[in-house]
């Protein structure tokens, strides 16, 4: 999974960054970079932790989320006019964008807009995705309109039509991700990666003083969001300082500022819950492996997820819950008290499951 962390100057973004890759944060004052900064993360999953204790791998293989730090809104913010190639390059193969918006007073460094107003902030993000989008389906329209003239192919037909109406919704200034697409129409558009379709995760970045009220912050900035979006709020400078304590020290500093979670694993949790995502595993001496995949993916998907031969060959597929396997330690005892359930390519794999596939290439 990929994740694409966009702002405007001096919203935290290099800070976030840094915090969510549990690294120190270089000043970001006046080094607004031009290239996008990619790191890696593994997922934690204590799950995964206790099935390798039990069954003593030579490797553990943890998901991984790959944040993407892109540039793009670093010049004339305020004024449309249109997004850098370089910065839709990065942004447009994201899984999910993470919008960092400026909820806090800093006289060091002055908000390139003047005034903090969150909301004119996303509007003005917003506007930009929606422009981008709005000029890459009007030149496609009227390529389509010429093609369909000579040769009147039917899925040219079917794809234009789409077209317009996502024209249509953006030209009301409505994102696309709030337009009702079928599954067959959401194919036909697929290969644009339009920005304004992407599920967002709107992130704001607070004083540590309005920390107790930022439950009350985001549940009246959820009613101005477009649908399909999550947001929440903390205070990035002190993330910052939890991901460089030692675990003790940041569960009693997590504890004193009544912080659920650090940034980290909240990050994780909202994009997993953006994209309706959930976690099986594979076992055994030589690895012990979290795979991530959709909520309703089948046994057989799941399965091809592992290798691709998995699900070309697929047979049959030995599941046992997570939670089972644990209750009494070890797969062969599941298996002996008959615990350990044959699944056919048509199951819908649970989060947890513990799967070992039967295929035949």
């Amino acid at each position: 999974m990929q994740i694409g962390i966009v702002g405007l100057p001096y919203s935290g973004k290099s800070t976030l960054f840094a915090t969510l890759l549990a690294r120190k944060s270089d000043d970001e004052a006046g080094k607004y970079q031009h290239e996008a900064e990619r790191g890696i993360i593994k997922i934690p999953d204590e799950r995964l932790n206790k099935l390798t204790e039990i069954f003593k791998p030579k490797k553990q293989v943890n998901a991984t989320i790959e944040y993407i730090k892109v540039p793009g809104f670093e010049k004339d913010t305020g004024k449309t006019s249109g997004l850098p190639a370089s910065f839709l390059a990065n942004i447009k193969t994201v899984d999910v964008i993470l919008l960092l918006i400026r909820d806090f007073e800093n006289e060091m460094f002055p908000h390139p807009m003047e005034k903090i107003d969150p909301l004119r902030d996303i509007r003005f993000i917003q506007t930009e995705f929606m422009l981008s989008d709005l000029s890459i389906i009007e030149t496609r329209i009227d390529k389509l309109a010429k093609l369909i003239m000579k040769t009147q192919d039917e899925k040219d037909k079917r794809e234009l039509a789409v077209l317009k109406s996502c024209q249509e919704q953006l030209e009301q200034e409505q994102p696309l991700i709030g337009l009702a697409l079928s599954e067959a129409e959401e194919l036909l558009i697929k290969g644009y990666q339009f920005l304004s379709i992407k599920p967002a995760l709107y992130v704001l970045n607070i004083d540590e003083s309005r920390l107790p009220q930022s439950e009350n912050i985001i549940t009246e900035l959820k009613s101005k969001l477009p649908p399909g979006s999550v947001a929440t709020a903390l205070s990035v400078e002190i993330e910052k300082e939890i991901s460089q304590l030692n675990p003790e020290d940041a569960a009693m500093f997590l504890e004193d500022l009544n912080i659920t979670e650090p940034a980290t694993d909240k990050m994780i949790h909202l994009s997993y819950q953006l994209l309706g995502l959930q976690s099986f595993f594979t076992v055994g001496d030589v690895e012990c492996h979290a795979w991530t995949i959709k909520k309703g993916t089948k046994a057989h998907q799941a399965a091809g997820v592992v290798h691709s031969d998995f699900e070309k060959g697929f047979i049959r597929a030995e599941v046992v819950p997570y939670d089972t396997l644990i209750e009494h330690g070890s797969w062969s005892v599941c298996r002996d008290k008959g615990l350990i359930r044959l699944e056919g390519k048509e199951y819908i794999v649970q989060d947890g499951d513990i799967i070992s596939v039967r295929f035949n290439v």
